[in-house]
């Protein structure tokens, strides 16, 4: 931690967490301290390291977390500790975010601080509804207003009669509870009452909404459909385009909750496939993966490498944990001898390739006949000495089977499981209050986690219409041991396969 403290006053963007700027993903990596505010999405933080401390800033129309001035000097206090403070503000910090308050006051103090930009929705909300905010066709000039102004000003800063008769587009921010006056103002001050309207709602997330009216009408369609904040509304004749341009919601996955239960390291890859797709993501990782509670047998295994026959993985978390190990017990990979190497699915035998390693045998099916037969098809198994990697409870009927294949198999743990409780980005609460379409399930112990967790059945019967995903067989008895049945079973059983399923379910 450098001496000498600084702020940094960095836009979260419009809600897509991958419209983050490079340098704002830069700074949050090494912050000491975040303080974010509500319409941040909240998958940032995870971009932050695990000591970093966590502030809310609130700052939505009527719960402030923390009252402005009181923030302003939360921000010079901790960066006088000497702290690098990354000040995480929704879309850019200088448009209507009072990012420039913030920076004034910071100078007062004498503190260092920085601006990164971010990606504002004035832009961004239309882009993803289908709408451009200048058109040749339509209009050559835009002007960005807010609906919520300072409430101690005695008179407002907007001039109607100048909006009014202004042919460009108009984007009001924070208009939704005014969006009734703010259309009759620019009525009574001659604009047309059938100009288009178009009210976004968590733009540029999996939970878009859109209404779309005049100004003579929107008003009245926003009170029917109880359409809330945070919105951004857009006026003009470009609102027309929508039919046309509305790429985003044509995504085979958006207006899906879609729930993923596996580790921070493995949700990625899944989370972000279902993203492209269109789908609202929840991640809930239920497990986390820790050391074995004894390492003896991993120990002896490292050091009798040379005696075994065929080393086999079950999972990636498999393949990183052991590697982890057996790098510190050696610095030479050809340590590991003239050994073959099974792996069960692809995503395990990736993990293998990313070490420039050989898979000799792989079944896509994690069942223990599968498993027995790849190897045989390679070579008789009888008195063969296997090394079974995997999780320290994992199912017993894949080495007995082996064994009574004639193999000499030692089961050994190189990771455990344990529930993950930490709910770092209130997804849990939110599901706990909302529910989802899907929860997706990878593992039987990411099934047995949840459900210790969420009381899995409980939550079925609160939110009847939520669906359960299963990668296979495995994870499939897990939920059956629940008097529970998957909606669907992953064919094949990997990540593309569930995908697969979630956008042929969701075209139905």
């Amino acid at each position: 931690m450098s001496s000498k403290g600084v702020v940094y006053l960095v836009g979260a963007g419009p809600g897509d967490a991958r419209l983050l700027t490079m340098r704002g993903a830069e700074l949050l990596q090494r912050a000491d301290v975040v303080v974010y505010d509500a319409l941040v999405n909240p998958d940032l933080l995870r971009l932050a390291p695990s000591t970093a401390e966590f502030i809310y800033g609130g700052k939505r129309a009527k719960a402030h977390a923390i009252p402005q001035e009181d923030l302003n000097k939360l921000l010079v206090a901790k960066a006088k500790e000497g702290k690098r403070v990354v000040r995480l503000k929704g879309g850019d910090p200088y448009v209507f975010g009072r990012g420039g308050e913030e920076a004034e006051e910071l100078v007062a103090a004498g503190v260092a601080f920085e601006v990164v930009p971010g990606i504002s929705s004035v832009v961004a909300a239309g882009n993803y509804a289908g709408i451009p905010i200048t058109h040749r066709d339509h209009c050559s000039s835009f002007t960005v207003l807010t609906g919520h102004e300072d409430p101690t000003k005695e008179v407002s800063n907007l001039d109607w009669a100048r909006l009014a008769k202004d042919s460009g587009t108009k984007v009001v921010l924070m208009g939704v509870e005014r969006i009734r006056q703010i259309a009759s103002e620019l009525v009574t001050n001659g604009g047309d009452a059938q100009t288009p309207v178009a009210m976004i709602r968590w733009g540029t997330t999996g939970r878009q909404q859109v209404i779309e009216g005049t100004l003579a009408t929107i008003a009245d369609i926003a009170e029917k459909a109880n359409f809330a904040a945070p919105a951004v509304t857009i006026i003009g004749g470009v609102v027309s385009l929508r039919t046309k341009l509305n790429w985003f919601e044509r995504r085979p996955l958006f207006g899906q909750r879609i729930v993923v239960t596996r580790t921070r390291e493995q949700s990625s890859q899944l989370s972000a496939r279902l993203i492209e797709s269109g789908g609202e993501v929840l991640e809930i990782p239920t497990i986390k993966i820790v050391p074995p509670s004894d390492k003896q047998s991993l120990v002896e295994a490292l050091a009798g490498l040379g005696e075994y026959d065929w080393i086999i993985f079950t999972s990636p978390n498999g393949v990183t944990a052991f590697f982890d190990y057996f790098f510190k017990a050696h610095d030479d990979l050809r340590a590991i001898g003239n050994v073959r190497l099974g792996a069960i699915g692809p995503a395990t035998a990736a993990k293998l390739r990313e070490l420039h390693l050989r898979v000799d045998a792989m079944p896509e099916q994690y069942v223990a006949k599968a498993v027995g037969k790849a190897i045989a098809d390679c070579e008789s198994v009888e008195n063969l000495r296997l090394l079974l990697l995997r999780a320290e409870v994992a199912n017993p009927e894949l080495p007995k089977q082996l064994e009574e294949m004639g193999a000499i198999v030692d089961d050994v743990a190189v990771y455990r499981t344990v529930p993950e409780t930490e709910d770092l980005t209130g997804t849990a609460a939110r599901l706990e209050e909302e529910g989802a379409d899907w929860i997706t399930f990878a593992s039987s112990s990411a099934v047995e986690s949840f459900h210790a967790r969420f009381d899995l059945p409980k939550h079925l019967a609160k939110f009847p219409k939520t669906r359960l995903l299963s990668i296979g067989p495995e994870t499939s008895k897990a939920l059956v041991a629940l008097n529970l049945k998957p909606s669907i079973e992953a064919a094949p059983h990997t990540i593309d396969g569930m995908i697969a399923a979630l956008e042929k379910a969701a075209r139905r």
